[in-house]
């Protein structure tokens, strides 16, 4: 309804109101505008405000059914030593599967009197056992010139027509050849299609690549730093699991997910047979797998040709395990249904059992890992004439594969199936432990991934600032960017020897558990990987000098305008580690006597820093570092 229409005012009068208001509008637009120009009635400023921060610690945290798992021996030179394994169930591809080519009742009616006498005994019999867990992965890629290797490997990563191997051929070349131009036994200089040295044929993409690794350290190095002409290894253990891991909780009447925690130990009280123990290398090349020769096709000889999986470990487990608990249970109850086999076959449990000394730690997805069971059965071959017996042949040997897997992930984004981390960390020293739960202002904040500690933060005041924030506010100013600025403390950092430094941290409020990051005013680099790309106005990525890092820088200028102009909640602020910047998601933990629902973006390293905390004294040589809220603002005069 029209707004003059309902007070009964003419058209006429209504239309000259709304030219006279512009009119109006004008005139106090041009009188401000003269203003600004003539008289500067605005000045910028900069104000420096306190904040109080409180180490947290961590007693364990919700580690079951997890986007990453974490495996091995990390040696924190700060923090001390933490142990990680993984217990997992184990899922049918297809529940009560059939075997071979008949179901097993079917099989059991063999030589009966009436059965068709393709009706045989199968005899299904375990070849191989084959567990693959593939390593994390750079998510990007760089190639800069275009020549097929990414930069990572690229001797000149600028120059298409470098010889990385050194074999006369410029990658380039090498790739548009189908050549590994990383390896000087693979070359075809005159592209006719054979490799020189040795006149094989050359197949399309048939050699294993080198991929970048991600999330694996080696004695407290990142595996990217290490001497490439090294090849670390560790030692692997695969154990049956005893332990019964629940779908649903059944405190909560099995309404919902059962929760497990980091604390939860499985080894050595609940764990059974061997399935593996043997030294594994971390490989950053792909694993090639020979294809079968096909007969129907004379001119090629697919056994020279591969199939490809990423880097990672692919190691054999027992066949006889399998054989008595897979295959000859075939139309039993154990595999009927999912809750059927997790009951009867509770899962598999990994660990590193690595000596003092050579301490490995790795992250992987078991979502992407898997178990095949490769066997061979027994068939009747009528071929193809069902009528006629005289050509059939019995007893012909096949070959078949069946995929367990351990976890995946449905439509709505939810995990089926169940795997906990057990998470086991050494006490912390004195100086650590006694800043933990106190209720003092820290002069050094101590983050620790995994179970490990987070940081508490109040601005302005420890009560909320309220006052504070009502004197700016009374002020009228626009704040123009607001930062926490987090300095490294690098004396204890050099002194400890520490190496690996956390590369983001992850900001925010700790009552409703809600990001900072406004996405509307963001900016990203869609190039870069998502830890370091993604939201560039919000920050807290590390600045390095000279290899090592200086300081962290969170803007949380939305944050503060919130408070002074929309009568926010001076909020608790919650500081930890991020390992995806995307990842605001929350979960329980165990602290200080109870539980809180906490940021669980670093629950999934083991990295760990010292940072300055605000309670440093003006004498303090390293007082200007201080953790200091800093607000830059405009103000009318």
């Amino acid at each position: 309804m029209n707004f003059f229409d309902k007070y009964a005012v003419s058209k006429f009068l209504g239309m000259f109101l709304i030219l006279s208001f512009l009119v109006s509008c004008e005139q106090d637009l041009t009188t401000v505008g003269a203003g600004v120009v003539g008289n500067e009635p605005f000045t910028t400023g900069q104000e420096v405000y306190d904040v109080f921060v409180y180490n947290k610690n961590i007693e364990a945290v919700q580690s079951n059914k997890l986007p990453i798992y974490q495996l091995g021996t990390y040696n924190d030179p700060i923090f001390g030593k933490m142990q990680a394994a993984v217990t997992s169930q184990v899922l049918l591809s297809i529940t009560n599967p059939t075997f071979g080519g008949l179901a097993q009742d079917k099989e059991n009616k063999a030589g009966n009197s009436g059965e068709a006498i393709t009706t045989v005994q199968e005899n299904e019999t375990v070849k191989e056992v084959f567990l693959y867990i593939p390593f994390l992965t750079k998510s990007i890629a760089i190639d800069s010139d275009g020549d097929g290797v990414s930069d990572q490997f690229d001797t000149e990563p600028e120059n298409s027509e470098n010889d990385n191997d050194g074999d006369g051929v410029s990658n380039r070349i090498e790739t548009a050849s189908n050549t590994n131009p990383l390896d000087a036994g693979s070359v075809d200089a005159d592209v006719d299609g054979l490799n020189d040295p040795d006149g094989a044929a050359l197949f399309t993409n048939n050699f294993a690549k080198k991929v970048g690794l991600d999330s694996i350290y080696v004695n407290g190095v990142n595996y990217d730093d290490i001497d490439s002409a090294i090849l670390p290894s560790f030692n692997l253990k695969v154990e049956k699991s005893t332990f019964f891991l629940r779908d649903l909780d059944p405190n909560a009447n099995f309404q919902e997910s059962q929760e497990y925690y980091s604390s939860q130990e499985v080894s050595p009280s609940f764990v059974s047979d061997v399935l593996f123990e043997g030294i594994v290398e971390i490989n950053n090349e792909e694993i090639l797998l020979p294809n079968t020769d096909d007969a129907s096709t004379e001119d090629v000889d697919e056994s020279l040709t591969f199939t490809k999986l990423s880097p990672g470990i692919r190691i054999p487990l027992n066949n006889n395990f399998f054989q008595t608990n897979i295959l000859d249970k075939e139309g039993s109850s154990e595999l009927l249904s999912k809750s059927n086999f997790t009951e009867f076959l509770r899962g598999l449990h990994f660990s590193i059992t690595d000596e003092e000394g050579n301490d490995v730690f790795l992250m992987f997805d078991l979502k992407d890992s898997n178990i095949t069971l490769t066997y061979n059965y027994s068939s009747y071959d009528t071929n193809g004439t069902a009528d006629d017996t005289s050509d059939d042949t019995a007893n012909v040997l096949k070959e078949r594969d069946y995929i367990l897997s351990f976890l995946s992930q449905v439509q709505n984004g939810l995990i089926n199936g169940n795997a906990v981390n057990s998470i086991i960390t050494e006490n912390y020293s004195p100086q650590i432990t006694q800043s933990l739960d106190s209720d003092e202002n820290a002069s050094r904040i101590y983050l620790k991934g995994g179970p490990g500690t987070y940081a508490e933060i109040n601005l302005f005041e420890e009560n909320g600032g309220e006052n504070i924030v009502e004197q700016i506010r009374s002020e009228n100013w626009v704040i123009n960017e607001a930062n926490l600025v987090f300095y490294v403390d690098r004396d204890q950092l050099n002194a400890s020897g520490s190496e690996l430094e956390p590369p983001r941290l992850y900001l925010y409020n700790a009552e409703n558990n809600f990001p900072l990051i406004n996405q509307l005013t963001e900016q990203s680099n869609l190039e870069t990987e998502p830890l370091f790309g993604l939201y560039l106005n919000y920050d807290g990525i590390l600045e390095k000098s000279n290899g090592k890092g200086v300081k962290y820088s969170v803007k949380i200028t939305d944050h503060i305008n919130n408070l002074v102009v929309r009568d926010s909640t001076n909020a608790t602020l919650g500081l930890t580690l991020s390992t995806n910047i995307q990842n605001w998601n929350v979960a329980e933990a165990k602290i200080n006597n109870g539980a809180k629902r906490i940021a669980t973006t670093s629950n999934l390293t083991p990295l760990g820093t010292i940072l300055y905390g605000s309670n440093l004294q003006v004498s303090d040589p390293n007082f200007a570092k201080r953790l200091k809220l800093e607000i830059f603002y405009t103000k009318a005069d």
